[in-house]
């Protein structure tokens, strides 16, 4: 299983529209963030995990191939403002979408020409599939588990890929979600900052969620600015917690 980092930063991004901080200034490219997604393969499956509003920009950094299945951890715009970008891989057929029955519905009030009988010349057909916590379905080789985590006081979706979780935007999660996670290999975590979040967690905190669940691998993911430079922050990091970057690909 490989995983690429298509964006890893907040729902501003970095560097941030008129911020003359010294990650915004950075001439680092590992300190630039388009808004988070993923991009996930195996021998048989090409999944996306979640399309932000930075999707057509991300997609021109891969390979333009097939995607089996779209991931979407929750309805906030920056994960789910790209789906019109999807547009191009309707050339490989219908696309099959993943959500919670919430974001499902904001979706229908927010683009319902993707929901019509006859849709638009050039709109893909687009099949949305609500799905629950703890209760797996598949991608065609792939078994995924959805995991509920809070962000905040709003319930979200994280998911199990195998020996693979990908979780974002958390603040806490049920006792169900942890016994999900637990020993898993590659985990892959919102960390958004050193210091307190109403709706975040710090760096220190997704460190804890690693620690209790035993992942072998962790990654950073969702940072925004205020998590300093890559170069610094990585650095300080325990020997097996990077701090993720956009264009980073890693074998699972």
């Amino acid at each position: 299983m490989r995983l690429t980092f298509l964006g890893t930063g907040t729902s501003k991004g970095v560097p941030e529209v008129g911020c003359t901080c010294p990650v915004c200034l950075s001439t680092d490219q590992r300190d630039k963030r388009l808004r988070v997604s993923a991009l996930v393969e195996t021998a048989e499956a090409r999944i996306l995990i979640d399309c932000g509003p930075d999707l057509r920009e991300q997609m021109l950094r891969v390979p333009f191939d097939r995607l089996d299945g779209v991931l979407l951890t929750h309805e906030h715009y920056d994960h789910t403002g790209g789906i019109d970008d999807l547009r191009p891989f309707g050339i490989f057929g219908d696309i099959d979408v993943f959500s919670d029955g919430l974001t499902h519905r904001h979706l229908r009030e927010r683009l319902p020409y993707f929901f019509r009988e006859v849709l638009y010349p050039g709109v893909p057909r687009l099949h949305f599939h609500e799905v629950e916590p703890c209760v797996p379905f598949a991608i065609k080789d792939v078994e995924i588990v959805p995991l509920q985590v809070m962000h905040g006081k709003l319930p979200i979706l994280g998911y199990r890929i195998g020996p693979l979780a990908f979780v974002t935007d958390m603040t806490d999660a049920p006792e169900e979600t942890f016994t999900h996670l637990m020993g898993v290999d590659t985990l892959v975590i919102g960390a958004l900052r050193h210091h307190a979040h109403a709706t975040h967690q710090t760096i220190d905190e997704a460190i804890e969620v690693a620690h209790r669940v035993g992942a072998r691998e962790v990654y950073l993911i969702h940072m925004n600015h205020e998590a300093g430079l890559h170069a610094e922050t990585d650095a300080q990091l325990p020997e097996h917690v990077h701090l993720s970057y956009d264009g980073l690909t890693i074998e699972i």
